[in-house]
């Protein structure tokens, strides 16, 4: 017995479905859950400075890493005066010391044309690129921590009801075809 109803439209949307519940799972993977489980940040950036790799709205997830461990070339997040919010994400030019031998961190923007005037002490690192994601600190910096963590939840529910509804129509499904097949042997 052969289903009518799988033709070209139920195969698209049926690859519709798959792309939008595969790419919110993603999402929310690579925004909340890897950084959550690999101790990282994500932050989002907002200024055209770190142009072309990081242009603004890209997400990136930072490490936590010891001062110590940075050089010349690492992208890292700090904050502009230590113990407040605001950070901002550099590329570390030099690393030199003080008078007094401790560190002291150059940072440029790679669209900038100078490094930026306050050298970067230790205690205001708050991490180095881990990785990357062009957009998604749009939809970071639209949800709070709140609603990430309910967008997680949604994700992971309708993950898991599509993989019973699925379960249950293939169940469904061959318990018509043996109906079929005994109605049609007696």
């Amino acid at each position: 017995m052969k289903d009518e109803t799988i033709g070209p439209l139920w195969w698209t949307t049926r690859l519709f479905v798959w792309l939008v519940i595969l790419g919110a799972g993603a999402a929310v993977c690579v925004a909340v859950i890897v950084p959550r489980l690999g101790g990282a940040t994500p932050y989002t950036i907002l200024t055209g400075s770190m142009t072309p790799e990081c242009p603004p709205g890209t997400l990136v997830v930072m490490k936590p890493i010891s001062a110590r461990d940075v050089s010349a070339g690492d992208v890292i997040t700090y904050q502009l005066d230590s113990g407040k919010g605001a950070v901002v994400t550099h590329r570390v030019a030099a690393v030199g010391s003080n008078l007094k031998g401790e560190t002291r961190l150059t940072t440029q923007g790679d669209a900038n044309e100078i490094p930026d005037s306050e050298l970067v002490r230790p205690v205001q690192v708050q991490g180095k690129l881990w990785y990357s994601v062009p957009y998604l600190g749009y939809v970071n910096t639209a949800m709070t921590g709140n609603q990430r963590q309910i967008a997680t939840y949604g994700v992971v529910s309708v993950l898991l009801l599509y993989a019973a509804y699925m379960f249950t129509s293939a169940v469904r499904d061959r318990r018509r075809e043996r109906v079929a097949e005994g109605v049609s042997r007696s």
